[in-house]
């Protein structure tokens, strides 16, 4: 049937997926982006500055590179799923620009199925080039995907994850920045590499309410096919019985609001780990926190540093008391995303 997507039967370790369609990110990706995120990161934000730090022009946010290159592989991937299950070993390759043509490929590196027996775990590396062939991004992704029944299922294959992207391999996210050029005021604060403790909790403050007509269409946007985010008639008779909020839709909000505490990590390099700890739907509020875990120079770079930040969003409540474990070693109730990134700033 045209459009019915893959089951978990039909995925096969070492098949490489070739994505359809090619996708020109422009300026109306960019205002849009901004209409639904609000990011204020200067270096994405100002032509100006972006220059004279060193830059041909204002990149675009690295997750809109994300969201791209994500959204092709859902017609092939994750059509069928469930869930979106994590990330891990995602590196940010170059940045991107309007007028840049991203291409994705994934590769299936394992399945598994589960003991309920109506649905395995599928492992895809993903990568997104520019048209001429440049790497732009790579990540991991698992997904719990529905089995149809009535053929054999693979035997498991588990890939075998790095807990942590290697520091030395994120300088490419970003090209030599001039400090001296780097204007604080401009940014929206002074603080940069040295500044930060490993340890230190920021309480990112504001709070974002999601609307219906917005995560359609963030979706949309992002050429994202998934039923469950868009089929409410088909949701009703689902075990959650109505439409969830595209994932990559929080990822991006949680990291607009983390400009408060973090206003000079302008990049995002690596993605060395990441969960949707439980859905978000319509009219809940988000709200999130971030903890300092390790900090990192870069080999043969003076100019930028790598901090690796736990971002944990929350639904419905404000971070004051940044909450992640319940007393029983569970998620808190409130979790919704727990999200481990490697972030450039200024030393």
């Amino acid at each position: 049937m045209a459009g019915a997507g893959r089951f978990f039967e039909d995925f096969v370790v070492g098949d490489v997926i070739r994505h359809a369609t090619p996708r020109t990110v422009t300026v109306g990706d960019v205002a849009l982006n901004q209409a639904l995120y609000g990011n204020r990161f200067v270096v994405q934000s100002s032509d100006a500055f972006a220059q004279a730090v060193g830059y041909p022009r204002s990149p675009i946010d690295d997750l809109v590179a994300f969201h791209v290159v994500f959204g092709k592989t859902v017609p092939d991937v994750s059509l069928n799923a469930f869930a979106n299950l994590g990330y891990a070993a995602g590196r940010f390759l170059t940045p991107i620009f309007p007028g840049d043509t991203l291409v994705s490929t994934s590769e299936v590196i394992g399945v598994r199925p589960t003991s309920k027996g109506d649905a395995g775990v599928v492992w895809v590396r993903t990568r997104g080039v520019r048209a001429d062939g440049t790497p732009v991004l790579e990540y991991v992704r698992w997904v719990l995907v529905r089995i149809q029944g009535g053929r054999p299922l693979p035997d498991p294959v588990v890939p075998t994850l790095p807990s942590a992207v290697d520091p030395s391999e994120l300088g490419a996210a970003c090209p030599r920045i001039d400090r001296a050029a780097w204007d604080d005021a401009e940014a929206g604060s002074a603080r940069r590499f040295d500044d930060y403790a490993v340890g230190e909790k920021i309480d990112h403050v504001d709070g974002m309410t999601i609307e219906e007509a917005e995560h359609q269409l963030a979706t949309r946007l992002w050429q994202n096919t998934a039923r469950v985010h868009f089929d409410g008639y088909a949701q009703k008779s689902s075990k959650i019985g109505r439409r969830l909020v595209y994932g990559g839709h929080v990822i991006s909000l949680a990291r607009s609001l983390s400009f408060n505490g973090l206003e000079n990590a302008f990049h995002i390099a690596g993605i060395n780990g990441g969960r949707h700890v439980a859905p978000i739907f319509a009219g809940d509020t988000l709200y999130a926190w971030s903890e300092i875990i390790d900090k990192q120079p870069l080999p043969g770079r003076d100019d930028v540093g790598a901090l690796r930040v736990r971002i944990t969003g929350l639904k419905d409540c404000p971070p004051t008391e940044f909450p992640r474990a319940a007393p029983d070693g569970k998620d808190h109730p409130s979790v919704v995303l727990d999200l481990d990134l490697w972030v450039l700033i200024p030393r």
